[in-house]
């Protein structure tokens, strides 16, 4: 049934229940054969119409046009607004709960921009939880849909993300592409840069450097044609880990600077955060900034983080950089203790974080002569990296295996990983 089927129902069943005719119903600012039009579907009221027949019908408007309640609306939109909130707040398996139930709710049915939003916001709670599968199914169904053009975006980047998180760059790449090269595409806005940012953090892992430079310097144009903060942080910050991907140290550096000095003063509790953190790290892997500042910058973090609505995958990245820090700075003690915190934070399946914090543990107790421990933590990347598909990152990962197991005495283990890192590589 169409909308103005549904709504010519709901007219019509009050009004029985009223114990009106159609020219009861209609007298004396309609006519009763424009009544029995819109109740057999084969005319759309106006906005203004439909309010006259509800004051005329004792009902909401709401009840005609979605087929609940003004108290059950409420209701509603009450409940979406808690599941918001635990959302926003870092309150990831609240949200996801909230969510559930929501969909869960049979008056929703009919009200789809309401329903579309729930779900775009349950696929973001399961995100955030780590379980991207998930996520990504949601919202491949959720595009499906007819959506407007700005959750449309939305829905976009959080699904390149997520493609991109589950190293599945090729599929991260073809939804950023769809958008940005789409023939109906208008000029650039905030959404499309951040669009823009993800997709570029796409090229970059999958290995296009070329591309990746040519489109970062495209975005910062857009972006500074824009002059908005938003568009600002995320093409100067995707610009730095381009730069410092390709060696552009300084450039990284600067770039970086300006998105977090914009990001302190516009932006939100949260993705300040989790930029203080991508700026320590930027600073130590260029080498602007020795181990032992980078490693209190990063402890200072972990109060920052806690007091706002980080995801554990950000909350499992600050430890994995704090105990990278700590195991340059000769505190191995500490540096195994975050490598771990890291680990457990993370979702017992594929990640590339895992593997990484599995290797370093292997560090830290081979230079503390466990040997045999250092072993059992470097063999357990295979289970972190195994379920993921070949990528850039995986490659990187496999070799920095092979290395650690070559340290540690394990050589077969050794050269099964460098084999992994080449097959990675697509050699």
């Amino acid at each position: 049934m169409t909308t103005s089927d549904l709504v010519g129902l709901r007219i019509k069943t009050v009004r029985r229940q009223r114990g009106l005719s159609q020219a009861q119903l209609a007298h004396p600012e309609l006519s009763d054969s424009y009544v029995s039009l819109i109740e057999s579907g084969k005319r759309t009221p106006t906005p203004a119409v439909l309010e006259l027949l509800a004051q005329k019908l004792d009902c909401s408007l709401s009840y005609l046009i979605n087929g609940v309640t003004a108290e059950q609306m409420e209701d509603i939109e009450l409940a979406l607004g808690y599941a918001r909130l635990a959302l926003e707040n870092g309150e990831v398996a609240e949200a996801r709960t909230r969510f559930e139930e929501l969909l869960g709710n049979s008056n929703l049915t009919g009200l789809t921009a309401l329903r579309q939003e729930a779900e775009f916001g349950l696929a973001l709670a399961t995100e955030a939880g780590g379980d991207l599968d998930r996520a990504i199914s949601i919202m491949t169904k959720l595009r499906e849909e007819e959506l407007p053009v700005e959750q449309g975006i939305e829905v976009a980047i959080a699904l390149c993300r997520a493609y991109r998180e589950s190293e599945r760059l090729s599929e991260a790449v073809e939804v950023g592409e769809q958008i940005l090269s789409g023939k109906s595409r208008q000029g650039w806005t905030d959404l499309l840069v951040e669009l823009g940012a993800t997709l570029l953090a796409a090229y970059l892992e999958r290995g296009d450097m070329l591309r990746a430079r040519q489109f970062a310097a495209e975005l910062l144009n857009a972006a500074d044609a824009l002059g908005t903060p938003r568009s600002i942080v995320a093409a100067n910050w995707n610009a730095s880990i381009v730069a410092r991907a390709t060696g552009h140290n300084s450039e990284a550096v600067a770039f970086a600077e300006r998105a977090l000095a914009v990001q302190v003063e516009h932006g939100q509790p949260r993705n300040t955060a989790r930029m203080r953190l991508q700026f320590a790290r930027t600073r130590l892997r260029t080498g602007a900034q020795d181990a032992a500042t980078v490693r209190d910058l990063l402890r200072t973090g972990v109060a920052e983080f806690e007091q706002t609505s980080t995801s554990t995958i950000d909350q499992a990245m600050l430890y994995m950089e704090l105990a990278s820090a700590e195991y340059m700075t000769g505190e191995l003690d500490q540096a195994a203790e975050h490598a771990l915190i890291s680990r457990n934070l993370l979702p017992e399946f594929g990640h590339v974080l895992g593997a990484e914090a599995s290797l370093l543990l292997g560090r830290v107790y081979g230079a503390v002569g466990q040997v045999d421990e250092g072993r059992r933590h470097a063999a357990a990347v295979k289970e972190w990296l195994t379920p993921l598909p070949d990528s850039r990152r995986s490659a990187r990962t496999w070799y920095a295996a092979a290395e650690t197991m070559e340290l540690l005495g394990a050589t077969d283990e050794a050269v099964e990983a460098y084999q992994r890192a080449l097959s990675c590589a697509g050699l």
